[in-house]
């Protein structure tokens, strides 16, 4: 089972279209999968737009009574898939945004990586020139600005969103960092998820992937230097990562 997990914040102009693309990718690459939302807080149409989905595609909706943020709102959604799971060594997850940045036509090849032996697959984005030069700015030097402590092997981009994870690595990871998984909030709150996860993992792949900036329907919200100062203030607890897990040790398996 791929569980594909998409936190969602008013993006009712993408998020359906969004569902259906990636219901068209799973008919030509078969695989059992199930689509997870979700919906933080939205105050436009996306309750009215995801309930049809509902009822024609393997989909359900978590929704937040107050806006969490999209780290929380991943954070609900893994948790979620490892609630439904009962193969945490076959299944995985996919976290992907709403707003079309990223490109459902990437998922087999996501996948793929997995079948072959990955634990955590992480879409790295090639710097382009979409975007303001702020946003070009973070994409490109925003990688330096986590700690080597928290980098994962191989990966070079620490802030990537779009990423594949075997369960059985999450549920390592989750037990590795008891009560609270992931901390912090914004991007910094991606290098978390990767570096906790590539703790866990046996083997960590990367796939060169293209953001498409120019598909979005509205304005970006991200600030870009606020968003860099957010990652600098967070490397304190980024360094203090959860041991990897001894081999032959339970997590590592």
């Amino acid at each position: 089972m791929i569980y594909v997990c998409i936190p969602s914040h008013n993006e009712a102009k993408t998020v359906g279209l969004l569902l259906w693309k990636i219901r068209q990718v799973f008919a030509e690459f078969p695989r059992e999968y199930q689509l997870l939302v979700g919906d933080d807080a939205s105050t436009d149409s996306t309750r009215e737009i995801l309930e049809p989905y509902q009822k024609v595609l393997p989909l359900e909706v978590v929704r937040n009574s107050r806006q969490e943020g999209t780290t929380r709102t991943v954070e609900r959604l893994l948790k979620l898939a490892l609630e439904r799971t009962d193969r945490p060594k076959r299944d995985a997850a996919v976290v992907m945004h709403a707003d079309f940045t990223h490109a459902t036509s990437e998922l087999p090849e996501l996948i793929k990586r997995l079948d072959s032996g990955a634990d955590l697959v992480v879409a790295e984005a090639r710097p382009g020139e979409e975007g303001t030069r702020g946003y070009r700015m973070l994409r490109r030097w925003g990688p330096h600005l986590v700690p080597r402590a928290a980098r994962t092997p191989g990966v070079s981009d620490a802030l990537s969103g779009f990423v594949a994870l075997r369960l059985a690595a999450l549920r390592g990871a989750l037990r590795a960092s008891g009560d609270r998984f992931l901390q912090l909030d914004g991007w910094a709150g991606r290098a978390e998820l990767i570096a906790k996860v590539g703790r866990q993992s046996r083997r960590t792949d990367v796939l060169a992937v293209t953001e498409r900036l120019d598909l979005r329907e509205r304005p970006s919200r991200l600030d870009p230097w606020e968003e860099a100062k957010a990652i600098w203030r967070a490397r304190p607890q980024l360094r203090d990562l959860p041991p990897r897990p001894r081999a032959g040790s339970e997590e590592a398996a």
